[in-house]
C-alpha cells in the first residue's frame, strides 16, 4: 500500500491562509484533504503514515512583555492542540532576534525549523518508510531534501500558495504540483465557534 507523509511548513501556511481566506486552516481537514489529491492522483489506496507540522513560538525579550507572554501563550496551545490530533507531530525550532532594519522594525529569523523538515524528509524517505511526500512550502532551501527524495523513488507533492509564493526550482522539483487557492483553503477553513 502507498503512505504518504505529510510535512508543513507552520509559518508558510499561514501566510497562504492570511493571503487566500484570511481564515485560519483545520489541520485535520487539511490533512484528510491532501490525503484524498494524493489518493486520487496515485489511483491508489494511500493510508497517511504522519503530518509534520514545522514552526516556532513567538520571539520573547528578556524579560518578556506582558504581550509577549500572551503571544507565546496562544501559540503553545495551538501546538498543544495539534499535537492532540491523531497522526499529527510538531516539531519546533526557535525564532532569534536579528537586529534592526533601516526603519528601527526588530528582524526575526527562525532557526532550526528548515533543518528538522529536510531531514525528516530525507530519513523517511531513505529509510522506505513513504512512497509520497506531500510537502507544503515555497521555500528553495527544501530543494536538496526533495531531490534526495526523488532520487529514493518517492513521489514529491508540492502544495503551495499563488505563484509568486513558490520558488521556481520547488516547483520544477516536484512530481506534482497543487496549488491552495481560495477554493482549496475554503475546504479546509477552520469553523468560528
Amino acid at each position: 500500500m502507498a503512505r504518504l507523509a505529510i510535512f508543513i511548513d507552520g509559518a508558510y501556511m499561514e501566510t497562504v491562509a492570511r493571503d487566500e481566506s484570511g481564515s485560519r486552516v483545520d489541520y485535520r481537514l487539511l490533512c484528510s484533504e491532501i490525503t484524498r489529491i494524493v489518493d486520487e492522483g496515485t489511483q491508489e489506496p494511500v493510508d497517511l503514515l504522519r503530518a509534520y507540522y514545522y514552526n516556532c513560538l513567538p520571539y520573547q525579550s528578556d524579560p518578556p512583555t506582558d504581550e509577549e507572554r500572551e503571544r507565546v501563550s496562544k501559540k503553545r496551545g495551538f501546538f498543544d492542540m495539534l499535537r492532540r490530533l491523531p497522526r499529527f507531530e510538531v516539531k519546533e525550532g526557535r525564532l532569534a532576534f536579528r537586529g534592526l532594519d533601516g526603519q528601527g522594525r526588530p528582524i526575526f529569523q527562525q532557526k532550526r525549523t528548515d533543518m528538522l523538515l529536510g531531514l525528516d524528509v530525507a530519513l523517511l524517505s531513505a529509510k522506505n518508510q513513504i512512497t509520497h511526500a506531500a510537502v507544503l512550502t515555497g521555500d528553495s532551501d527544501f530543494l536538496p531534501a526533495l531531490e534526495a527524495a526523488a532520487r529514493e523513488g518517492v513521489s514529491v507533492w508540492l502544495f503551495h500558495g499563488r505563484s509568486y509564493m513558490v520558488a521556481n526550482e520547488l516547483r520544477r522539483q516536484a512530481d506534482e504540483r497543487r496549488e491552495m487557492d481560495a477554493d482549496f483553503m475554503q475546504r479546509v477553513e477552520r469553523l468560528r465557534k
